[in-house]
């Protein structure tokens, strides 16, 4: 199977932290969210896969040096200054994926646990043009929604509908298989989205199917998802007896600790800390419920509470990092600040005294 990766997005819900990294460069306990991509594509017999990106997003993929774990990796670039829209970038790949048979295409800000075999063996036996996961969730205003007939064809699909007026519960997974027909669907060198444009046309056509699966998904778009994300592996991880335990440090497990992390006096990790490589934390430290980029620096008596530290970024002496906090690569938090809920600061930005009101610093 060849797979098309779609990860040329901006990840405006993310920002601050995605004006340094584009999204699919997160790390989710300490490996980039396309690191984890790979290894799931390529125990399902995937041979190929084609990045659909921008220029700098290339930069950033290529600058990581990932593992390939035996996948042939490729690139379709997206045309400077024109976004392509979610169909646009497929479109793009033709020539690379050819017109001999199906293949996957995949968000890439998500991770999930679907058997693409399974897949696409439902794509094939339906005989479809194009074959969508789906998954279950609460609330399903967010994403586009499939109402499903008969043999799981897919009667209409809705994208992001209104509060309310959602047919169903079952959602865009943000994978699926297309066959070369659909690339008929899609104008070339021009924006166009497969949500709204192509898998509604397909729907009317009859040639829409859906399958079901109810594993592991997770869309890391907003920053407390992004949290959750690392939260739910580290859980995981734990459970597979996959985590190491550090005699030296004083952990309430689960906890993530990458390489060469220092870690001072009477300082206390976790639950649901992830500390990324080259870390200094100082003594009397408390971190829970967030992820801490590498090559952070944290000062002596820091508290930091579900929050997410930037890559180079320091935070000083006696500081508070509340709930909902985001201080991006670079950024330099002075000695005595507190950081009310939901703050942020911008990459290579300072703040030096307290500020009491949600803000953005930039």
């Amino acid at each position: 199977m060849k797979t098309v990766v779609l990860a040329g997005g901006f990840a405006t819900r993310l920002r601050p932290l995605s004006c340094s990294r584009p999204k699919t460069l997160f790390p989710i306990v300490n490996k980039p969210l396309l690191q984890w991509i790979f290894e799931e594509l390529a125990v399902n017999d995937v041979k190929e896969v084609i990045l659909a990106v921008n220029t700098l997003t290339q930069f950033h993929i290529r600058q990581q040096k990932l593992p390939k774990y035996g996948l042939k990796i490729k690139y379709a670039i997206d045309p400077p200054k024109m976004p392509l829209g979610t169909a646009g970038p497929i479109k793009n790949t033709e020539k690379i994926v050819g017109h001999d048979e199906p293949f996957v295409v995949l968000n890439g800000d998500i991770l999930t646990s679907i058997n693409y075999k399974q897949l696409m063996d439902t794509h094939i036996k339906t005989k479809a043009l194009a074959t969508i996961a789906l998954c279950e969730v609460d609330d399903p205003c967010r994403y586009g929604v499939a109402e499903l007939e008969k043999g799981n064809r897919i009667k209409s699909f809705i994208e992001k509908p209104a509060k309310g007026q959602a047919p169903t519960n079952f959602i865009n997974a943000g994978a699926y298989i297309l066959s070369p027909k659909v690339f008929d669907y899609i104008p070339r060198g021009k924006q166009c989205s497969i949500e709204r444009e192509v898998f509604p046309l397909l729907a009317k056509e009859q040639k829409l199917f859906g399958h079901m699966f109810n594993g592991l998904w997770m869309d890391i778009g907003k920053p407390e998802e992004y949290l959750l994300t690392n939260k739910i592996i580290l859980d995981r991880l734990i459970s597979a007896n996959k985590i190491k335990i550090f005699k030296n440090v004083k952990a309430e497990m689960p906890v993530a600790i990458d390489r060469h992390v220092g870690i001072g006096k009477k300082t206390v990790v976790g639950p649901y800390a992830v500390l990324g490589k080259n870390v200094v934390i100082g003594d009397n430290v408390q971190i829970c419920n967030s992820v801490v980029f590498p090559d952070a620096k944290i000062g002596d008596n820091t508290t930091v509470s579900g929050a997410i530290i930037g890559e180079g970024a320091i935070v000083g002496k006696n500081v508070q990092v509340n709930n909902g906090c985001i201080i991006a690569d670079q950024a330099k938090i002075g000695d005595n600040v507190n950081l009310i809920e939901d703050f942020a600061v911008c990459p290579a930005k300072e703040v030096s005294e307290t500020i009491l009101k949600r803000n953005i610093i930039c």
